[in-house]
């Protein structure tokens, strides 16, 4: 029977929440957070190291910690017909998980059903892969498959020009390839219950993190190697406060619900491109009509050109006066080039900083 152990347990819950995000200086993090010495934290690790709950490797400076998955399930399914996602969870996933809530339960529940039907439905793979990984501090959800990959699929169905106007047409929310099957709210309830949401396909790299503030970081990336089908991850604390009910809550009670989108501005352009012209801009306003509120988040944009910036100021708020546009996470070039587009129609720039962040 293991003694009990004397540390404290606010430290300890610290190290293994924390252990994760800093793999290489989480003795630091934590001495600066708690005003102990590097000795101090050193013994709290090698406890939590003795107990099974984090792994060790390397020596000195090259010292890393990670968290111990406490459960490792990988299996493969075959795409049959019939095969029914509730099946998949209550038989191979549910018995395996171990000491987590039941609302972290549920959302990885509701994460986990949501793309695997997805996959059942509309990856024409013959073949599904699951992972589940759960640690002291995170539960990780993967559903991967071999088929014609998500951003591929959207392309086709819209015909759109590439996969990544398809991811930029996916990050506004409302879209499916099968309307009649489904309603596109998978993807957008399951990226904001998880702390971590990702999909990789193709060369492209999709990613919706969960901030402080309930802020997000909206990434979008190519990849070095081309992912062949979909690989969907999902992960989340083993503390998160929330429940599916209040994602549920949030948008389909709010007054403006769930007719707001956020829009990645930098997914609008191309490597190598500038955001200087009118079709460009249409790009990116593309189906933000089915919205009453659209967030353009310029993070990781640098410039616009004038008529970019006008045809979205200018042009479309005006054959759209309804539509709120709020830009956020603008730098002063572009708020300039914004401001100049709105005086052009006679409104002027009356967002706050706060104004501009609450819808993220």
């Amino acid at each position: 029977m293991p003694r009990p152990s004397r540390q404290n347990p606010e430290i300890r819950d610290f190290i293994l929440r924390n252990v994760r995000a800093h793999p290489a200086k989480i003795a630091a993090v934590t001495a600066e957070r708690y005003g102990l010495s590097r000795t101090s934290v050193a013994g709290y690790l090698r406890r939590i190291a003795n107990d099974g709950l984090i792994d060790i490797t390397g020596i000195t400076r090259d010292r890393r910690y990670r968290p111990r998955d406490l459960v490792s399930l990988d299996f493969e399914v075959q795409l049959s017909a019939g095969l029914s996602e509730d099946a998949v969870w209550q038989f191979r996933i549910l018995p395996q998980i171990v000491n987590i809530p039941e609302r972290i339960i549920n959302i990885c529940q509701y994460g986990f059903t949501e793309m695997f039907n997805n996959t059942i439905d509309h990856s024409a793979s013959n073949v599904a892969f699951v992972r589940y990984r759960q640690s002291y501090g995170h539960v990780n959800v993967q559903v991967i498959d071999r088929g014609i990959g998500i951003f591929q699929k959207i392309q086709n169905r819209f015909n759109l020009h590439d996969p990544r106007q398809a991811l930029l047409e996916l990050s506004k929310g409302r879209l499916t390839s099968d309307p009649q099957h489904h309603t596109g709210h998978g993807i957008f309830f399951t990226s904001r219950m998880f702390d971590e949401f990702a999909i990789y396909s193709g060369n492209l790299y999709y990613s919706r993190i969960r901030q402080e503030d309930d802020d997000w970081c909206v990434e979008a990336k190519d990849l070095a190697e081309l992912v062949i089908g979909t690989w969907v991850e999902m992960t989340i604390s083993t503390n998160a406060a929330w429940s599916t009910r209040d994602i549920f809550d949030r948008y389909q009670d709010d007054p403006v619900g769930f007719t707001r989108t956020h829009v990645p501005i930098a997914l609008g352009k191309y490597p190598g491109e500038q955001l200087v012209s009118r079709s460009q801009a249409k790009r990116v306003l593309a189906r933000v009509d089915q919205f009453s509120e659209v967030l353009l988040d310029f993070q990781g944009v640098q410039d616009i050109g004038p008529a970019f910036a006008d045809e979205i100021f200018r042009v479309f708020r005006n054959a759209h006066p309804d539509i709120n546009i709020i830009a956020a996470r603008a730098n002063e070039r572009i708020s300039r080039m914004i401001k100049a587009a709105k005086e052009a129609s006679g409104e002027g720039l009356e967002e706050s900083l706060a104004d501009q962040l609450r819808l993220l």
